[in-house]
């Protein structure tokens, strides 16, 4: 007995210097691989795609222990996947998002309104908890938009964060110095106050991608006029109903009547309903969850806004910020 332990403990030992001298490399989680086909229900040669966007919208990579490829480039990966696969004949979408990064948010729409035009097939949003600002941003490449009861979404504008720590620095007595090429250079810095001329700079910018935001609604929206648009687009948020009532959306119900009108439009009585997931993902039915994430404004708290001022840059959002 007293061999074998001496053993075991030998090899043990030899384990550890080759991990630590990189001689010896463990994968303890296999890589996830490509997305795979999700069969959830129905019957027939038709097939309806059921893709699902949660959580914060933003191209930043996550690491873990699982890592897995960032929102846009998953989003890209299948919509590449479903334009290749003939049987394919409708798409709804998933959206329960606040929104996020402000380009994050433009390339998610760009590459579903491509999908649209080349595909040729309808494409139907639904709103779960919340679809608000890059949420209801995406939602305009849709070509029909259905909500919950209990949706909220609108939120319509952009929101710039920063962060200013001159306060706590003098309070621990210490002193950031910049040294630029010109006046400007530094605007937005978190060590010192902004100025009148550089909050107009950013005010522009904002300016710029909330006159985006508008265009890409009137285009979604072609029924409400620019001046409606605008009275709507101060940043409030809807209900579901309220939403319907000013035109933002078109109907209200579940996400298996969003699926039912998909099969509508694509001319199916019957269809095989599918999704996209990963290897080592459970999914059995249409709301299971892609990546584990929680339902609802909880799975919202996972956003990390350190990162997202990540050295005091200021980042611009269509995001709904409460």
């Amino acid at each position: 007995m007293y061999r074998i332990v001496t053993m075991v403990g030998r090899l043990c030992l030899l384990v550890i210097i080759g991990l630590q001298s990189g001689c010896i490399t463990v994968n303890l989680i296999e890589p996830s691989g490509p997305v795979r086909e999700v069969q959830l229900s129905g019957t027939g040669d038709g097939k309806v795609l059921v893709l699902d966007l949660s959580g914060v919208i933003s191209a930043q990579d996550k690491d873990g222990l699982m890592p897995h490829p960032n929102m846009v480039a998953l989003f890209k990966e299948e919509l590449t996947r479903a334009a290749k696969d003939d049987q394919i004949k409708a798409l709804v979408l998933r959206i329960n998002s606040p929104g996020g990064t402000v380009t994050a948010s433009d390339i998610l729409y760009h590459e579903l309104r491509e999908f649209k035009l080349k595909k040729k097939v309808p494409v139907i949003a639904s709103m779960m908890d919340v679809a608000a600002s890059g949420g209801y941003y995406l939602a305009m490449a849709a070509d029909s938009i259905w909500v919950h009861p209990s949706t909220v979404t609108g939120s319509i504008g952009v929101i710039m964060l920063t962060v200013n720590a001159r306060g706590l620095l003098e309070k621990v007595g210490l002193e950031a110095n910049a040294i630029t090429s010109g006046p400007r250079k530094d605007m937005g810095s978190p060590f010192r106050v902004m100025t009148v001329e550089e909050r107009a700079i950013f005010q522009s910018v904002i300016d710029s991608f909330y006159h985006r935001f508008l265009s890409v609604v009137e285009e979604g929206r072609p029924q409400l006029s620019s001046a409606q648009i605008r009275k709507l687009a101060d940043g409030r948020i809807y209900s579901g109903d309220q939403a319907k009532a000013v035109g933002l959306i078109d109907e209200i119900g579940y996400l298996d009547d969003a699926i039912e009108m998909a099969k509508k439009k694509a001319g199916l009585t019957e269809a095989r309903v599918v999704t996209y997931g990963h290897r080592g993902e459970y999914q059995n039915n249409i709301y299971s969850r892609l990546f584990g994430t929680s339902a609802g404004m909880a799975g919202f708290a996972n956003l990390d806004l350190l990162s997202m001022v990540r050295g005091g840059t200021p980042q611009f959002m269509y995001l709904w910020m409460p």
